[in-house]
């Protein structure tokens, strides 16, 4: 696939889901590639479920999910002639997110019986180069944190840069059939493909957000996943779901996700502004977009980076106690308050390094937050223990150490001891380590390569290899 001279009057790619292993049927994507998709792109990738992924460089999804998903689509692409792009693989979009995304695409071409030459798009940054990027004042910070010091980039486990549209552009211009990115930003792996074929700048990077989750911008989004038709001066975006739709609504709101400002996106080398875009139903499922605009900046990739922390130990109980429910606030208080103690006293010299938490939910365990005054009570709450320890060994102990307090703790003192659920025996349950981001910040770079590699695998020259030895 190269730069078209004279630009197509529309550029079609499909978007199967929101996330590789998501799913989807197989006769939503025969049905997008019969109405003349170019390509076929999908993100896989997420920072939504937190650090864990990225500082242990693993996936969220299962092999299984993912193998059965690239079934579908090297199958059907390599049918089509079109290319397959996967963005941010192995979730975190590590160097080892792609190595296992793309030993699986080998076994299923193996098991399909095709032979795609495969270029893998590599963004993981070792911390001595930013140290010394950073040394040179080209890593700033992005609200709200502060300047990056050289021991925090140090401290990571696996640091990534979000990579824009410019090495899929490469990697297809090079003659890729399979394009497996690491950490890419949701919307340029969805982008490449109009940019590469000549429709408008603004409208293949709208119409990329709005399709960057697959069908969460149609209004029955378990439905199956959307075409994105991008021209010059507008985009339209199809479900590929006969009995979905793509409405005004559904399609404008999607600016609003993930978004801190609903009209306006930062990108790799420049901003998308949709102040003025004008969202209009072509027919029943069908929505127009025109007026998108796009302001070129200066180059900047976002930096995310994780790092191992401490450990954490968990307990489980169910209440019903009626007494307790209609106290919670101070029981919760009495309890918490009770079991630092005595941890602090059980545990002297290593006290200081921990901490304790209790969740209440059916109450205030996703908030955290005091409940107003004369809220009726429950008809049960389940409370989640946590405590967090610098190795798993104390954490546990800390645990065990509170166990029975937790367990058999009245609301108030002299009243006979209560006995409450717990599903689980041993009670204690070890949760392993605790991960945090570090890092909000953007390094600037010269152009959209310069902090990416690229390396090939092309099964058909090794079967050729092959066939001559």
């Amino acid at each position: 696939m190269t730069q078209q001279e004279t630009p197509q009057s529309e550029i079609i790619v499909l978007v199967p889901t929101g996330m590789l292993g998501g799913g989807f049927k197989r006769e939503h994507i025969q049905y997008g590639i019969a109405r003349g998709a170019h390509a076929i792109a999908v993100d896989s990738g997420s920072t939504d479920s937190g650090p864990s992924y990225l500082a242990r460089g693993v996936s969220k999804m299962n092999r299984e999910s993912i193998k059965r998903d690239l079934e579908i689509l090297m199958d059907e692409a390599a049918k089509a002639k079109i290319p397959l792009l996967v963005g941010t693989c192995g979730t975190a979009g590590t160097d080892s997110g792609v190595d296992w995304t793309r030993d699986i695409a080998v076994e299923v071409a193996g098991i399909l019986g095709i032979k795609p030459k495969i270029a893998c798009l590599y963004s993981e940054q070792r911390p001595v180069d930013l140290v010394a990027k950073n040394q040179q004042g080209k890593i700033t910070p992005l609200p709200p944190l502060g300047p990056v010091t050289d021991e925090v980039l140090e401290s990571c486990e696996h640091i990534v840069a979000l990579m824009g549209p410019e090495p899929y552009i490469a990697a297809l211009e090079a003659g890729a059939d399979i394009v497996l990115g690491g950490r890419t930003t949701d919307t340029a792996v969805l982008a490449a493909v109009p940019l590469l074929m000549g429709a408008g700048v603004a409208q293949s990077w709208h119409s990329s957000k709005v399709a960057e989750c697959g069908g969460q911008c149609t209004v029955n989004p378990r439905n199956g996943g959307v075409l994105m038709r991008v021209g010059r001066e507008a985009f339209e975006i199809e479900p590929l779901d006969l009995n979905n739709q793509c409405t005004p609504e559904s399609v404008s709101a999607h600016m609003l996700y993930e978004s801190s400002d609903p009209y306006k996106l930062t990108e790799p080398g420049g901003v998308l502004d949709v102040t003025h875009a004008d969202y209009q139903s072509r027919d029943s499922r069908v929505t127009r977009v025109v007026g998108s605009t796009w302001q070129p900046m200066p180059y900047t990739m976002k930096l995310e980076g994780a790092r191992c922390g401490d450990f954490q130990t968990i307990m489980f109980i169910g209440i019903e106690d009626p007494a307790v429910l209609a106290n919670l606030n101070e029981f919760q208080h009495n309890l918490e308050q009770f079991l630092i103690d005595r941890i602090r006293t059980t545990f002297v010299e290593e006290a200081p390094s921990f901490d304790l938490s209790l969740r209440f939910y059916g109450w205030n365990g996703t908030s955290g937050q005091p409940v107003p005054a004369n809220t009726p009570p429950p008809r049960d709450v389940g409370v989640m223990f946590v405590v967090t320890a610098a190795t798993q060994d104390l954490a546990n102990r800390m645990a065990k150490a509170c166990n029975p307090y937790f367990f058999h703790m009245p609301w108030r003192r002299g009243i006979e001891m209560p006995s409450y659920a717990f599903p689980f025996s041993p009670a204690e349950i070890p949760r392993g380590q605790v991960y945090e981001f570090l890092l909000n910040h953007v390094v600037h770079t010269t152009d959209g390569f310069e902090l990416v590699r690229t390396e090939w695998v092309d099964l058909a020259k090794k079967a050729e290899a092959l066939e001559y030895v």
